[in-house]
């Protein structure tokens, strides 16, 4: 059966992805979300493919295909418009095999034309020849009403990866060749153009937004609505209508979300979604979260308590807002707080953790402490996070270092 991947056949060095791009299309016919799960698996290869073949490209820590495309080097090399593209077809894939909702064929559909634009990308980079071709959907197969249990996708995922060999051990097999795939690549973006499928650059924000909530956990209709009326806008109406509301257990709103266009900066709708969520802390006396997203970007603030908007990598879970929600009743203010004199007693590390807490009251995100060595810099991390924990900021803590040995060393007893 033809497919829109067939021109990757012209070139046998993609043959470690071209056909399992095609079996993705060709799923679709069996089920929107065993093409989601194919088309992520293809896109797996492909970006493999990219790292064992290009010499510019860094291995990550991990070499799973979500650390792989967020890796700095391989983001530096592809067109910006492609990264969104390539985190859709990751976490539709995510939802397909690990949550219960059907996934819609349009969805899939999008999917499988984000990966065929990435695999042109490949093309434009690394092959002799290279046409600027155009998805046509016009030869898709309609799905037959045949799905799939859930526990057949999760076998169908874990088989597919079960044969991977470790990316490093191909990639030093495959060593001679980078440096030649680079220089291609440095050559070919010199002398060729290439551009986004406009199609697939315009679809609707909503479907990137629909997926981060699906692979969250949210279910919409249900925990989720979408179009919600608010009474108490600053218009002549005095209505409005929030784009989601998200709702907790107990049916009070956790947090609501503004959607813009994908051509807009999301954080140009955080007023409309403020305006929202005063309607809504009026209404049932609990205020909610807030998320601006144009699908590409997302960013979130919880006003209630002045923080600062930060960008994040998608919508929280139910009880991740919950947990947020639950602290500004359970969270002490960072006033007259207590250093153990048994972990810092020395006056410049008490005053380092003040200024710490100092710090945070004021709203800031990041602070960096300087000392000298042997004075004490990890006694005072542990302060800190004593401090923090006693006043319900914080739950879960990352220590990094370099030895295991100063791991050890950080770990006191009484305070984790």
């Amino acid at each position: 059966m033809h497919t829109n991947f067939d021109f990757l056949k012209k070139n046998k060095e993609f043959s470690s992805f071209s056909e399992q791009a095609a079996e993705a299309e060709r799923s679709l016919s069996i089920s929107p979300s065993t093409a989601a799960i194919l088309s992520r698996r293809a896109l797996e290869l492909a970006v493999r493919w990219v790292f064992v073949n290009d010499d510019e490209l860094r291995l990550p820590y991990r070499d799973n295909l979500s650390s792989l495309v967020h890796e700095e080097t391989f983001r530096s090399i592809i067109e910006p418009g492609l990264f969104p593209m390539l985190k859709f077809i990751i976490k539709l894939g995510n939802a397909a095999v690990h949550t219960n909702q059907k996934i819609r064929r349009e969805d899939a559909v999008l999917c499988l034309r984000n990966l065929f634009e990435f695999c042109k990308w490949v093309e434009y980079c690394y092959a002799e020849q290279y046409e600027n071709a155009s998805y046509d959907e016009r030869i898709l197969q309609h799905e037959n009403q045949q799905t799939k249990p859930q526990e057949d996708l999760k076998k169908l995922d874990e088989a597919l990866r079960s044969k991977d060999k470790k990316l490093e051990e191909i990639r030093r097999e495959n060593e001679s060749l980078r440096e030649q795939m680079s220089q291609l690549r440095e050559k070919n973006k010199a002398s060729r153009n290439f551009q986004v499928d406009a199609d697939t650059e315009a679809d609707t924000r909503k479907k990137y937004i629909d997926v981060d909530l699906m692979e969250a956990g949210w279910q919409i209709g249900r925990d989720c609505l979408e179009e919600v009326e608010v009474k108490g806008m600053p218009s002549v109406s005095g209505t409005g209508f929030a784009d989601y509301v998200l709702y907790g257990e107990n049916g009070l709103p956790l947090a609501v979300i503004e959607a813009k266009k994908t051509s807009v900066d999301p954080i140009a709708g955080s007023q409309q979604a403020r305006l929202y969520a005063d309607c809504l802390e009026k209404q049932y006396g609990q205020r909610p979260l807030i998320f601006t997203s144009n699908g590409f970007e997302t960013y979130f603030t919880d006003d209630w308590q002045d923080c600062p908007q930060r960008a994040v990598s998608g919508i929280f879970t139910k009880e991740e807002l919950q947990l947020n929600v639950d602290r500004r009743k359970s969270r002490k203010a960072l006033t007259g707080i207590t250093i153990r004199d048994d972990i810092t007693n020395r006056p410049y590390q008490k005053e380092a953790v003040t200024a710490v807490c100092e710090a945070i009251k004021n709203k800031q995100r990041k602070m960096l402490l300087v000392q000298a060595t042997g004075s004490g810099k990890t006694r005072v991390s542990i302060s800190i996070v004593d401090v923090l924990r006693k006043h319900n900021y914080i739950k879960n803590i990352l220590f990094l270092a370099d030895r295991k040995a100063l791991v050890k060393q950080a770990f006191y007893p009484g305070t984790f």
